[in-house]
């Protein structure tokens, strides 16, 4: 396919990797958005989202003037050939999706595109938006696409560029082909459906996953009740391919800027429909749990009365790889804690800016200044790097919740500190080694 001129409404986190990604695949790419210091910023080759590879990306469309970015999307549609919806689209009231950014953005285009244009909707948005869409542009003209994106944040450069699948859903064929040939040197397999099957599919597969995620973390507190070990159950449920491995980590809850609001739209779309989707809100409500039961080990680890205790916390991005905090759940437990009257010191190699109620520092070391406890939250991988040795001379206490199962249980312990992870056995005995 010749090379298509595309225009990405919104540089956010998926606007601004579905713009250089494409760039890179040699079609030319406009990146519209409101704010002009980001903008500018982007202009000049700065990104400000952690996200491996996407800097070089952007820097590289920008030098092959395949990749361009504007303050406004109105002018640079004219000459447009599809034009992407990259806008948010947060939990509203009640957990609905809000779409207010996506209509404001259709109705200030509809009279701008081209004849034959095609309207893709990259963001997250209930079913039925595309139809929605189409009415707002009021133009028989201008197909609209769903075009759902599946990039995980610290690996969407190479989500994109290697997909799974390419999901494409239209009530107009024609306009459905041209979305998935934009895609082409990907070599992914295609799945074209009708719109609203092609919007089902991100809800059912993100849902799915948080539900997989909660299932685990509730498997690891019977290992906990029954004094087995999660590591050796989840290594024997993921040899079986129908289960796999992926999603099979227990943690202290799941979160970010996807699960969350689309278990709750889901949960909103379905009771629009008279179905009770019960076993996504156990999903939810076990989330939920497990955020407390990490509360109660740390309360435990300190005597029983957080306040006044001092909790180092090593992690604040909801996982490794990425600087975003959005519904992260070591945030959460931040807060929990710090609400509780705890002395919160916390790091983050990617998180540099203060937050409420706790103290953000510059190394894992000195977070664990003083504390009764130190807490793993994020499954940063420089965390299993450290001296544990110097961490135990900074510390107050001698406990380690390591809510990630990410460390060497003995490396901690050789240090004179105790370990506790998720759904393992709280003391390790580790056999001495045969002499002769």
């Amino acid at each position: 396919m010749n090379p298509a001129r595309i225009v990405v409404v919104g540089t956010g986190y998926v606007g601004l990797t579905t713009g250089a990604c494409l760039a890179s695949l040699g079609h030319r790419v406009t990146c519209a958005d409101v704010d002009r210091v980001k903008v500018a910023r982007l202009s000049a080759g700065r990104v400000d989202i952690v996200e491996p590879g996407l800097p070089e990306l952007v820097q590289r469309g920008l030098a092959d003037e395949t990749l361009s970015f504007v303050v406004g999307a109105a002018d640079a549609v004219a000459d447009a050939d599809a034009v992407f919806l990259c806008v948010p689209t947060p939990m509203g009231a009640g957990g609905a999706a809000d779409l207010r950014a996506v209509e404001k953005v259709v109705t200030e285009l509809a009279d701008r595109l081209p004849s034959g244009c095609v309207v893709v909707t990259k963001s997250t948005v209930p079913v039925g938006t595309a139809r929605r869409i189409s009415a707002l542009l009021g133009r028989s003209d201008v197909p609209v696409v769903s075009n759902p994106e599946f990039l995980r944040e610290g690996s969407a450069v190479d989500d994109f560029l290697g997909p799974d699948r390419i999901v494409v859903g239209s009530d107009t064929p024609e306009a459905a082909q041209t979305v998935v040939d934009l895609y082409s040197e990907l070599g992914a397999p295609s799945v074209v459906a009708d719109a609203a099957s092609a919007e089902l599919v991100k809800y059912a597969a993100n849902c799915f996953l948080a539900m997989k995620l909660s299932y685990v973390n509730s498997v690891a507190e019977l290992c906990e009740r029954f004094g087995a070990d999660i590591k050796s159950v989840t290594e024997g449920m993921g040899y079986d391919r129908r289960i796999g491995r992926s999603f099979l980590e227990p943690g202290p809850g799941w979160g970010g800027s996807c699960l969350p609001k689309d278990t709750s739209a889901l949960l909103r779309m379905s009771e629009s429909v008279g179905f009770g989707f019960d076993l996504l809100g156990a999903a939810i409500a076990e989330n939920l749990a497990q955020r407390e039961r990490v509360i109660s080990k740390i309360a435990r680890a300190v005597g029983g009365d957080l306040s006044g205790a001092r909790i180092g916390l090593l992690g604040l991005a909801f996982k490794a790889g990425t600087n975003d905090l959005r519904d992260s759940p070591a945030l959460g437990v931040a807060s929990v804690l710090c609400a509780h009257g705890a002395e919160v010191t916390a790091y983050d190699p990617a998180v540099a800016e203060e937050q409420p109620g706790m103290l953000v520092v510059d190394s894992a070391y000195r977070a664990a200044k003083g504390a009764d406890a130190v807490v793993v939250l994020t499954e940063w991988p420089e965390f299993r790097r450290l001296d544990w040795h110097v961490m135990a001379e900074a510390m107050h206490g001698d406990t380690v919740l390591d809510t990630r199962n990410l460390l060497d249980p003995a490396t901690v312990l050789d240090a004179g500190l105790s370990w506790q992870g998720i759904g393992r056995p709280r003391v390790v005995e580790y056999a001495t080694p045969a002499v002769g």
